[in-house]
């Protein structure tokens, strides 16, 4: 994938790293989940369109709580380590390859969209009416960020030093608690109806923490091998030298809470 206004245009292929992705990557915490389930969403036989699903970390952990799920990816990778996990855990979860603009289905068949951590990624302009059409009336759509915050976690900023030694056009870097991104395009067809940021800790081991970081696009998604290498080496000696083996990492939760247009029909 390549996107202009991302890392100077630089190629990046989630399906490098979906090993780390699956094994690292699961790290939302209750707080995360409670919310959406507060929002009353999410939950209770509603159907649940994931897109940009990745392995799957949203449907498998809210499956529980009786959602019926759909996760959409634009990476074959990514998707195969989403249906081998939730075969693991028994999980009923409809996942498949396909890019957001591609999706097809009737009208009115979701209650709810959700788009988390890849908002950024999508042709907008391409999805806004499409994704209107195929949600049922005062639908939803929610847009989810986690993040961590380098100027206050010495880790983290360290951390992003040395993804920018090896990968100077990462432009990831430098995260503040702000809104979450929500594109011009999808008011024409939705209302924001909440936007809410909280911060949260993430606990993690050095080995954690180092596989996070690994399976960032700045990392394992865009790096060659050779700047990998040098990366990982890098990357763990500072964790040797400067962490202790289970630490915390400041994050910040962002959500936008979208519904379709009264006036708009579906």
């Amino acid at each position: 994938m390549q996107i202009s206004n991302i890392d100077s245009g630089k190629s990046f292929d989630w399906g490098n790293t979906s090993k780390d992705y699956a094994k690292y990557r699961d790290i939302y915490p209750k707080e995360f989940y409670q919310y959406i389930l507060d929002l009353g969403l999410c939950k209770d036989g509603q159907k649940i369109l994931d897109i940009g699903t990745g392995t799957g970390v949203l449907p498998r952990n809210m499956y529980q709580f009786g959602g019926k799920w759909v996760g959409t990816d634009i990476s074959e990778n990514q998707i195969e380590q989403a249906k081998r996990l939730a075969a693991e855990q028994g999980m009923d979860i409809d996942f498949y390859t396909c890019p957001a603009e591609k999706i097809d289905y009737p009208d009115k068949t979701f209650d709810v969209i959700t788009i988390c951590q890849c908002i950024w990624y999508l042709d907008a302009a391409a999805i806004t009416e499409k994704f209107a059409k195929i949600l049922k009336e005062q639908g939803k759509i929610l847009i989810l960020y986690m993040g961590w915050l380098p100027y206050e976690d010495p880790i983290a900023g360290r951390s992003e030093e040395i993804i920018l030694k090896y990968n100077p056009v990462w432009n990831a870097y430098g995260d503040t608690v702000h809104p979450v991104y929500v594109p011009d395009e999808f008011l024409t067809h939705f209302d924001i109806i909440k936007r809410e940021e909280f911060r949260v800790d993430i606990p993690f081991t050095r080995e954690g923490w180092h596989g996070r970081m690994r399976a960032c696009r700045g990392v394992g998604a865009s790096m060659n091998e050779e700047e990998l290498k040098g990366w990982d080496n890098e990357h763990m000696q500072m964790l040797m030298d400067t962490a202790p083996e289970e630490f915390m990492i400041k994050h910040y939760v962002s959500i936008a809470e979208l519904q379709v247009k009264k006036d708009i029909i579906n």
